[in-house]
């Protein structure tokens, strides 16, 4: 049986590559406790999915989403008297990408397996981008800074082997994940630049000055300034 659970973009989950239907209060108890990777205290599952509820309530909700989940998607979640986890047999795309950009990150090396275009759509992704739970915008807000840090570095790599188009797609990637990061703006300006594109890097330069003083009220670093002293 091959079980896939996806949580990049929105939640999913797949058996032999059919969807299976999960209520909303089941979603959530499977995406936290992948997100979580280890058998967490029962009590400690209710009361941070059920928050707003009595303990013995929340305790009651996460007894419900165990048992629809054990009629629909048996093998998914399991559970002793104590705690619960996520089963082994399902593959986690979150997981993927985390170690996809701690790769990078260590060793600068991207996946021999995967085509840049597939890496820089891993790292572009947004998790659980409609769900507003504490637990979840903590655990996004982490993803994303490591994401773009791995796109920055996809991006600066290929500019030094030359392959600037792939550099400029994953500079503008990191870009949609934070769209106000100097870094991931410095990463595009070098690789035009690098292209023999001038116009383009010095037209890009001051876009981003102007958005940073409208939208955060700074200017450009020292380092970004120097990289285009010699056109501004």
């Amino acid at each position: 049986m091959d079980l896939r659970l996806t949580l990049m973009n929105g939640f999913e989950l797949t058996r032999d590559g059919e969807r299976v239907p999960v209520p909303h209060n089941a979603q959530r108890l499977i995406a936290y406790l992948a997100l979580r990777d280890r058998p967490l205290l029962r009590v400690h599952v209710a009361g941070t999915l059920w928050m707003d509820s009595s303990e013995e309530r929340s305790c009651a909700n996460l007894r419900s989403a165990l048992w629809r989940l054990r009629a629909q998607a048996q093998t998914v979640v399991q559970a002793d008297a104590s705690h619960a986890w996520l089963s082994n047999e399902v593959h986690v795309d979150v997981r993927d990408v985390f170690m996809l950009a701690r790769t990078l990150m260590e060793h600068g090396e991207p996946d021999a397996d995967a085509t840049t275009a597939e890496q820089s759509s891993l790292l572009a992704g947004d998790l659980l981008p409609d769900w507003y739970d504490e637990w979840v915008l903590l655990e996004r807000d982490r993803l994303r800074e490591l994401c773009v840090h791995a796109l920055e570095e996809l991006a600066c790599r290929a500019t030094r082997e030359g392959r600037y188009g792939v550099a400029v797609d994953n500079a503008l990637a990191a870009i949609q994940v934070d769209p106000l990061r100097e870094s991931a703006h410095r990463a595009l300006i070098s690789a035009h630049l690098a292209e023999g594109n001038a116009s383009a890097g010095l037209r890009h330069y001051r876009d981003y000055c102007r958005r940073a003083a409208e939208e955060l009220g700074i200017e450009p670093s020292p380092q970004l300034r120097e990289l285009v002293a010699e056109l501004s």
